[in-house]
């Protein structure tokens, strides 16, 4: 039995006649007539009461029509689902704080289009409260956010944590902060300071380290990127997780550095974020592990660091 053969049938009961269907379906009036036949043997009953005056539904017919509607409504409501999982795995968007972007991010996205040549991935660079009502809303399929240690994960999203740092002062090699060991808060009150917009966690954690007092003076920026380059430029100073500055392209250059904040004990995490759905496409599910592989790798990488690396001695 073939879904065409049921279909032929639905429109001969709905146009009453078997030319009429022909002409919709765009069949011969043999062909289409053969066709039916043919589902009929299969069924065991004749669908069909043929006259000279032309052919009407039988009663066995007219007892199987439910049937049938209910067969092409599921066929339809498969192709829908087929075609939205199809339109899905060719587009998978990704809403970030712009954290970890070369450890992290640059890496999977290089991996995940060798395995997935022909699906695009679309980054998208929002503060975490916007990367939460879109993967709410179905906008993004991903969310990569920051929280603080202690923070309350929101309901209704898968969360896996992938990375944990510290915040530390991000500075060019030349700022007078280059040379300490640490850096106390007083000092980062002491030069102009990068701030990261009202939204990002940075911004709430950098708010409450100064206890609400201000810089000499500051900026303010979206993201962890715009920041760092800021500081390149000779702007100022500004505080980020240490996975957003160890080995971005311009701390390998030397253009900046970062130093941790004295008597700090904050751990950053980064966070991977979907939400929860019965149906998660494919390209989706194989993008969100292959962020998990890499931040494992990440992991182990650090940890063989700090195996490698002897104790400091006073």
């Amino acid at each position: 039995m073939r879904t065409e053969q049921l279909e032929y049938i639905a429109a001969v009961t709905r146009l009453g006649s078997l030319r009429r269907a022909a002409e919709e379906l765009r069949l011969s009036q043999p062909a289409l007539s053969e066709t039916v036949r043919n589902l009929e043997r299969e069924l065991g009953v004749d669908l069909l009461e043929r006259k000279r005056t032309g052919a009407t539904m039988s009663a066995a017919g007219q007892e199987l029509m439910p049937r049938i509607a209910e067969v092409l409504e599921a066929v339809d409501r498969l192709r829908a689902a087929a075609g939205e999982q199809y339109r899905i795995s060719r587009m998978v968007r990704v809403g970030t704080v712009n954290a970890a972007t070369v450890p992290l991010l640059i890496p999977v996205l290089r991996d995940f289009r060798a395995t997935h040549p022909v699906t695009q991935v679309e980054v998208v660079g929002a503060q975490q409260t916007e990367i939460q009502r879109a993967l709410a809303e179905g906008g993004f399929d991903l969310g990569l956010v920051n929280h603080l240690d202690g923070d309350d994960v929101p309901v209704g999203f898968e969360t896996t944590e992938l990375l944990r740092g510290r915040p530390v002062v991000c500075v060019r090699p030349d700022s007078p902060l280059a040379g300490r060991a640490e850096v106390t808060p007083d000092e980062l009150l002491s030069v102009p300071l990068i701030a990261m917009r009202t939204g990002y966690v940075m911004h709430r954690y950098v708010h409450r380290l100064l206890a609400g007092r201000a810089p000499t003076f500051s900026y303010s920026t979206d993201g962890a990127e715009m920041g760092k380059l800021m500081v390149a430029e000779g702007l100022g100073a500004t505080v980020l997780p240490d996975f957003s500055v160890v080995g971005d392209p311009l701390e390998r250059a030397g253009t900046l550095v970062c130093r941790p904040l004295a008597g700090d004990t904050t751990r950053v995490l980064l966070m991977l974020q979907r939400r929860r759905a019965a149906s998660v496409p494919q390209a989706a599910r194989d993008l969100h592990a292959a962020f998990v592989r890499r931040a494992a790798d990440l992991a182990d990488l650090a940890d063989l660091a700090g195996a490698a690396t002897p104790p400091h001695r006073p």
